[in-house]
């Protein structure tokens, strides 16, 4: 092989080489913008892998995006779809960003008037006694502080550290469903032992022990939990 073929061939190697290393460190770019750009946003902003279980009996899947406060569903394949409460039994889906999987219910209450309608409820935790569900939306951070943090998986104990965004904030508000009803918690201490009676001492150990709160997310999932073993013994 002559000198200038030699040269040649080192050159488009090198060239070759090069190349790959910055389609590379362009993919590895473009991914972290991706996921800083979904990490500047809430959880219903994001399309997230899933599944949409209808009424009547169909499993709908793709990527997923929901709207608590309209109470519907969309569905994105190679159309978009929208589902609403009424048409659905329950969804689930993967939250790449915070980890874990998410189960969403639709569920009859009274949001607004007299009578039960399907809305979407979030089970966070669920025994033969007692469920815990929540409905997240976003309010106003009139003091700067953070409400919304990373997530674990369904279960576990879902969104710890802080996180809030232009001046607006992740919040929660939850609900206990026992005997068939769905009853709101008012964020108080004194109302979480009327929601899970019965155990008081063992639950106020529980929680001194743990140092865990009555009104944060992944705390009262951790209580709910343990008031459901107690009633298993």
């Amino acid at each position: 092989m002559s000198f200038n073929l030699t040269l040649s061939y080192c050159v488009n190697k090198a060239m070759m080489k090069t190349m790959k290393i910055a389609l590379f460190s362009l993919s590895l770019l473009l991914l972290g913008m991706t996921t800083s750009f979904a990490q500047n946003q809430f959880p219903s902003q994001v399309w997230h892998k899933g599944n949409i279980y209808t009424t009547d009996g169909k499993v709908y899947g793709g990527e997923i995006k929901y709207d608590l406060e309209n109470n519907v569903v969309q569905l994105q394949d190679k159309t978009i779809d929208t589902f609403s409460a009424i048409n659905v039994t329950y969804f689930e889906l993967f939250d790449e960003i915070y980890g874990g999987v998410r189960k969403f219910f639709s569920l009859p209450y009274s949001l607004n008037s007299d009578y039960d309608t399907p809305i979407f409820f979030e089970v966070l935790t669920e025994g033969d006694n007692i469920a815990l569900l929540c409905r997240e939306y976003v309010a106003t951070d009139s003091r700067g502080m953070n409400s919304y943090g990373m997530m674990g998986g369904y279960g576990m104990n879902p969104f710890y550290g802080p996180q809030s965004m232009m001046g607006h904030k992740l919040a929660f508000k939850y609900y206990f469903l026992k005997n068939g009803k769905i009853e709101q918690y008012s964020l108080k201490k004194k109302d979480l032992f009327e929601m899970l009676p019965g155990h008081d001492d063992q639950i106020s150990l529980f929680m001194r022990k743990n140092r865990l709160a009555y009104d944060k997310r992944g705390d009262l999932l951790r209580i709910t939990a343990y008031y459901n073993e107690l009633n298993k013994n």
